[in-house]
Formats: C-alpha cells, sequence, structure tokens
C-alpha cells in the first residue's frame, strides 16, 4: 500500500478530497501509527486478504480495511465489524460490483446481532438507531462505504452509477434490538448460534415509513398492522415489484411486535403471512409498466399471466426467506420498510459473516484513534 506524503494534517484531508477518496465529508488522516494500531485491534495480520471488491476487483487487505476504517473514525473496538461486513460484502453471491454500477439507489444494509451489538462500542437498536448521534453505527457504517470507495473504486457518474443515490450511502448500521424482541437472534435464522455475533446485509433503498396505530390490545390489529406493510412492501414503484426477486427488510418497532407477540405469531409465520399479502394486481402491472411486467415473468408462468384477468393478484415475492424481519427503533407509530434492488446475478442476495470477537486484540490506550 504506498503513501501520500502532506505538511499538515489539513493539507493531507484536502489531498485525500482531491483523489477522490473521502465520501464527501472530512475524515481522520489514516497515519501509518494510527492504521498499525487498527491493524492490531483486528487480530490479523496486516497483508491477509478478505476478498476483492468491484467494480476494479480491489484487494481488500486486513491493511487497507484497517485504513478506511481509521478514516471513517472507527475505535479499535469497531475493527471485527468492519472486517465481517467486508467479508461479507466479498462475497461472490452479494454482487458487488454490479452493485456499485447500478443507476439503481441501493446500499448495503448492515444488521449487528449477537454480543457483538455490545461488545463492539454499544452499537444503537432503539431510537434513531439509523440516524444521526450513534458514533458506533455511523462509523461502522462509513467504514464499509470507504472501502467500497477507496479498494472497490466506486466513483459517482464513472463506476457508482446510481442516478441519485440515498443517504444510507455514507453510512447504513444499526443493532437488532435482541433483547427486546419476540423473535429469536437475527443471525440464528442464518445458522448461528445465539452466543455468536455475525452481520447481516442486503442491498436496500431508504426506509419507508410504514403508519399503524392499532390497539395491540385488540386481537383483530394483527390483521391491519399485516396488511399495511404488506402494502408498502408491494409498492407499485418499486424494483420488488416489477423484478418480483431480490429482499425487502422489515424493521418493526417495539409497539408493532408486542401486537405480533400478543397474536402468537413467530418469526417465521411473519414472513408467510407478508409474503403471501404483498400483492399487486395484474391490471394495475398492465396499466403502469406493461413492457416490463411481461420481462419480469419467467418462461413458465408467461402464458398463465398473459391470460390472467385484471384483477388476478400477483405476489411481490416468492420465498418468504427473503423477507427480513427484525425489531429494532423506539416505540411508537411506525415501522419501516426497505425495498431492494433485486438485479444482478444473484437478485440482491442476502449476505452474511460472522464477527470473530476472539480474534481481535486489545491496544493499550487507544481509546480513541480519532483524537
Amino acid at each position: 500500500m504506498s503513501l501520500l506524503d502532506a505538511v499538515s494534517e489539513y493539507d493531507a484531508l484536502e489531498l485525500l478530497h482531491d483523489l477522490g477518496c473521502t465520501d464527501g465529508l472530512p475524515v481522520v488522516i489514516p497515519t501509518p501509527d494510527r492504521v498499525s494500531r487498527m491493524v492490531l485491534a483486528t487480530g490479523y495480520e496486516p497483508d491477509i486478504v478478505l476478498g476483492e471488491m468491484g467494480p476494479v476487483y480491489g484487494s481488500a487487505t486486513i491493511e487497507k480495511v484497517a485504513s478506511v476504517a481509521v478514516m471513517a473514525g472507527c475505535t479499535p473496538d469497531h475493527a471485527p465489524v468492519v472486517v465481517a461486513a467486508v467479508r461479507a460484502v466479498c462475497q461472490p453471491e452479494f454482487d458487488l460490483t454490479e452493485m456499485q454500477a447500478t443507476t439503481h439507489c441501493t446500499a448495503p444494509l448492515m444488521i449487528v446481532c449477537g454480543p457483538a451489538r455490545h461488545a463492539c462500542g454499544e452499537i444503537a437498536s432503539g431510537f434513531g438507531a439509523l440516524g444521526p448521534g450513534h458514533r458506533a453505527n455511523a462509523s461502522i457504517g462509513r467504514a464499509l462505504r470507504l472501502a467500497m470507495i477507496n479498494i472497490g473504486g466506486a466513483r459517482p457518474g464513472s463506476s457508482d452509477m446510481a442516478l441519485h443515490g440515498h443517504p444510507g450511502k455514507f453510512t447504513y448500521c444499526l443493532a437488532e434490538d435482541e433483547e427486546n424482541s419476540p423473535f429469536p437472534g437475527l443471525h440464528t435464522t442464518f445458522g448461528y448460534e445465539p452466543d455468536q455475533s455475525a452481520v447481516i446485509i442486503t442491498g436496500a433503498e431508504a426506509p419507508h415509513s410504514t403508519f399503524f396505530t392499532g390497539d395491540r390490545d385488540d386481537p383483530n390489529s394483527v390483521e391491519s398492522l399485516l396488511n399495511v406493510i404488506a402494502l408498502v412492501m408491494a409498492n407499485p414503484g418499486s424494483n420488488n415489484v416489477h423484478l418480483r426477486e431480490g429482499a425487502i427488510t422489515v424493521i418493526m418497532n417495539p409497539d408493532h411486535t408486542e401486537v405480533i407477540r400478543r397474536a402468537g405469531l413467530t418469526r417465521e409465520d411473519v414472513q408467510a403471512e407478508l409474503a403471501s399479502r404483498a400483492t399487486i394486481s395484474v391490471g394495475t402491472m398492465r396499466r403502469i409498466s406493461p413492457a416490463l411486467f411481461m420481462q419480469g415473468i419467467n418462461a413458465e408462468d408467461k402464458g398463465r399471466f398473459s391470460d390472467a384477468a385484471d384483477d388476478d393478484l400477483i405476489h411481490v415475492l416468492k420465498d418468504p426467506n427473503r423477507v427480513l424481519v427484525l425489531q429494532a427503533g423506539g416505540s411508537g407509530l411506525y415501522t419501516m420498510v426497505m425495498p431492494s434492488w433485486c438485479a444482478g446475478p444473484h437478485r440482491n442476495a442476502i449476505v452474511h459473516s460472522e464477527i470473530e470477537l476472539d480474534q481481535a486484540c486489545e491496544v493499550p490506550g487507544m481509546n480513541d484513534l480519532a483524537s
């Protein structure tokens, strides 16, 4: 990894901006001392390769990942999560090259699960978890984006072709509120043990607010809640409706998961119900996008849908396991629904990677590399 020279940190920052190495915001200068300390915090040798990052297929070495973690303002406690996140998006199933190059606004949504939520800098899962004011969330998510820029080579308008982007392309990270959730840890649905930690990552749009104000003591409330979430999932303008692939993330607040709990539903029940209810009529699709509608239908279904009545219904997602359901956020009226891109060779796969807490090394006297 080559070094840059500057006479001061101010000049170094301006040089990094000029070279397109930042996300547009100021960064912590990744001096050799700061980077070496962050490498030590990972517990790995600096030349270990976590994978390749498209579209330029840069080699994601520990040293490079440590550099962007420093730039993002991470502390050593954050290092294991950053390493796991980079390892996850480097999996071929994530289609990072295609995701970085698409005109869609997709961004990696990182969900941190298990003990790492507390061991790695108290990653927020409550009020405003996807917003400002949470250092761990902001820094960890930003480190992944800076890796995508500096290792993956994504530059707006040349290799990152998102027409508009969205703020999650700065940072898009939160923890699952597992302690207060009626569901087991989200990571356990991917084969991890409860006492393990993992990042779950999917490409997602910005959160779509879903308003529900039913009475959680009313047994009929669960029907209304599931129906309103399904309606937002079936937004006629979304890629999910047109391509019927990908994944949809549903982040429920504690009041809404209490409705689910009182109805006796499991996460699997909720996934199945939402997949079943998230539908759009054939007539609506014929009106808004007839050409794309038929393109999105596979060969065996084309005859059936071409002859379908306007009031026949089409399911937005075929696989309930593609609905990520978890609890986070503060109590109140809103659940968040994140549609997805749905394209790429693997159709917007959900990826995950273990956060190896035992691998990390304590860095003596280093509470804050940004200072």
